[in-house]
C-alpha cells in the first residue's frame, strides 16, 4: 500500500475532498467493515465529522466548507490507527451512531448495531406495546436498543439485562448520556436469573433480544475487526442457537398474555428452522432482508 502523503504536502480545500482522500487511504488497506460503517467512504465521513464535532449526517450538509489543516492531521492519525490496529472505528473514537443516536462505546461490549433498531425507530413494534407497557432488552450489552426503545416510547418502563458487568457499565454511561436512568432499569446476570419473579405485574409486553448467535464455523471465519469484540457477545455455539434455546424455553413465563418476543438471528435462519421447526414466527422486514429478525407471539410459545 502506498503511504499517505504527509499532511503538509496536501492542499485541503473542502470537507468533501478531505473525506474522499481519507477514504482512498482507508480503501487501500483492505479493511473489513460492519461496525457502524459499510465501507471506507462512510468511515472517512465518520472520522472527519468527529473532528468537526458534529454528526456524520450533519457533516454531509457541510461538504463544501473548508477544513482546517490541523483537523485533517488528526483525522489522518485516526485512520492510520484504524489501519494498524484493525480495531473497529467505534472503539478508537469511543463513540458509535445507531439510527442517528450517539452512544459511548469501548471494547467491553460489542459495537452498537442491530436490525432491531430499525424496527424500534420505525414504530414497527408499537402494536405490542401499550402506552404504559413494560419492555425487556435481554442481552442488552451497551444498552443501545434499550435507549432507542425508551426514546421512542417515553411512557413505557424498560428493563435491560446482561451477563457482563463491564458491558453494563457501558450501558449505564449511555443511560446517563441520554437522561434515561429513571426509565431504564439495569440487571446484571445470566438471562432471566436477575429479574424479579414473573408474576402478572412483572411480565413484559415486549421482549427484544440481539443475542450471541454466530455459529462456530462463522466465528472462526470472522475478520480481525470482529475478534476485537467480546466473544461472549457473539458466539452462539456450534449452530448459533445455544442461547436462543434458553431464551425461547423461558420466554413464555416472562411475557404478558398478548406479549411478543423479538429476536435477531442474523444469517442463522437455517439453523433456527432446524432447532425450532414447530414454532410459528413472523419475519420482520429490515433493510438487510426479511430473515434477519423474527417475532414470536406469546400464545405461540405456550
Amino acid at each position: 500500500m502506498d503511504p499517505e502523503p504527509q499532511s503538509q504536502d496536501i492542499t485541503i480545500a473542502t470537507v468533501e475532498q478531505s473525506i474522499d482522500r481519507l477514504a482512498d487511504h482507508l480503501a487501500q488497506a483492505k479493511l473489513s467493515y460492519g461496525h457502524g460503517a459499510i465501507d471506507a467512504q462512510s468511515e472517512a465521513l465518520w472520522i472527519i465529522s468527529k473532528q468537526l464535532q458534529i454528526s456524520p449526517s450533519d457533516a454531509l450538509e457541510h461538504l463544501q466548507a473548508p477544513l482546517d489543516q490541523r483537523l485533517y492531521d488528526a483525522a489522518l492519525a485516526i485512520a492510520n490507527e484504524r489501519i494498524s490496529s484493525r480495531k473497529p472505528l467505534a472503539y478508537i473514537l469511543e463513540e458509535a451512531w445507531l439510527m442517528g443516536v450517539p452512544f459511548y462505546c469501548n471494547e467491553q461490549s460489542i459495537v452498537p448495531r442491530s436490525w432491531i433498531a430499525e424496527l424500534i425507530t420505525e414504530g414497527a413494534l408499537e402494536p405490542w406495546l401499550p402506552a404504559d407497557g413494560r419492555a425487556l432488552d435481554l442481552c442488552t450489552g451497551n444498552g443501545s436498543l434499550a435507549v432507542l426503545l425508551a426514546l421512542s416510547c417515553p411512557d413505557i418502563h424498560v428493563s435491560a439485562c446482561d451477563i457482563s458487568a463491564p458491558a453494563l457499565a457501558v450501558a449505564a454511561r449511555n443511560l446517563d448520556r441520554h437522561g434515561l436512568s429513571n426509565q431504564i432499569e439495569l440487571f446484571h446476570g445470566d438471562l432471566w436469573s436477575p429479574l424479579p419473579d414473573p408474576i402478572d405485574e412483572n411480565r413484559f409486553d415486549l421482549i427484544i433480544c440481539n443475542p450471541p448467535y454466530v455459529n462456530a464455523a462463522s466465528m472462526r471465519a470472522l475478520p480481525a475487526e470482529y475478534h476485537t469484540e467480546p466473544a461472549l457477545a457473539l458466539a452462539g455455539g456450534e449452530d448459533g442457537m445455544d442461547l436462543i434455546r434458553k431464551i425461547i424455553a423461558n420466554a413464555p413465563d416472562y411475557l404478558s398474555e398478548r406479549g411478543a418476543l423479538v429476536l435477531e438471528i442474523g444469517n442463522e435462519v437455517e439453523h433456527f428452522h432446524k432447532a425450532f421447526p414447530q414454532i410459528p414466527v413472523i419475519w420482520m422486514d429490515v433493510s438487510a432482508g426479511n430473515e434477519q429478525v423474527l417475532l414470536i407471539q406469546a400464545e405461540d410459545l405456550r
